[in-house]
């Protein structure tokens, strides 16, 4: 429920249609044969924004830098199904959940408990809600990216969270999130980059040409992985660039 409370206070701090805060998504019109159920033509926005707010939520979210990381690692060791895609994206929803937990917390008690409680209107409550998250994503978000799509307007404050509209922070946040996934991506591949080249030259040298060089090479990086600690260096990163 808290969930979909927010989602939907997303979709009304970025729609311009959003201004009714009753807007109903079913109506109940006595007839003749007894009652009829209809979708009203105002709730249609609604109806159309539903299927794409998980990915509008994923994209508010540290989820788009932590599902990155997490397949260019699992693409770095060769291994296309292992871990399979069921089980990174459970973990980057975690990890995602861990993250954005104050923001979390500070949107339930500042908005969502006072909407509950009657004290907010919906439209009072998604301006609290949307205000912590569009903090996190300032704080994530580079100044060049951001002036990218502000187009250096001279009213935006970086530095005041109500000046800066979040149609225009929403993809600066999200285009630095990705440059920033690849730049720990880049590492993270990097060492077995090197195992791959090792191992290739190695069997070249000893004329094993036919032999697939990620047969022997998906062991040793394995091997390295968990020697590291890998999974334990890599959570600890991810969380700690945040």
């Amino acid at each position: 429920m808290k969930a979909i409370f927010l989602l939907l206070a997303l979709g009304l701090s970025a729609s311009a249609w959003a201004g009714d805060a009753s807007v109903p998504l079913l109506s109940v019109t006595p007839g003749a044969g007894g009652q009829v159920i209809g979708v009203p033509g105002a709730s249609l926005p609604w109806l159309l924004l539903f299927p794409f707010l998980p990915a509008l939520l994923l994209a508010f979210t540290a989820f788009t830098r932590i599902a990155v990381v997490l397949f260019l690692l699992r693409q770095g060791l060769g291994s296309p199904t292992a871990p399979p895609n069921l089980v990174l994206m459970g973990l980057a929803v975690l990890l995602t959940i861990f993250v954005m937990s104050p923001a979390l917390k500070t949107i339930n008690a500042e908005a969502y408990q006072p909407y509950l409680a009657g004290a907010l209107s919906f439209n009072a409550a998604a301006e609290k809600a949307a205000s912590p998250l569009k903090s996190f994503m300032l704080r994530q978000t580079r100044a060049e990216d951001l002036g990218l799509f502000t187009e250096n307007d001279k009213s935006i404050d970086p530095k005041r969270v109500d000046s800066v509209p979040l149609a225009a922070l929403a993809p600066a946040f999200l285009t630095s999130e990705l440059k920033t996934a690849f730049q720990i991506g880049f590492m993270v591949v990097l060492p077995f980059l090197v195992i791959d080249l090792v191992v290739t030259a190695v069997l070249t040298a000893l004329g094993m040409i036919m032999l697939p060089p990620q047969l022997v090479s998906l062991p040793l990086k394995l091997l390295l992985f968990v020697t590291v600690d890998g999974w334990h260096l890599l959570v600890g990163s991810l969380i700690g660039s945040f």
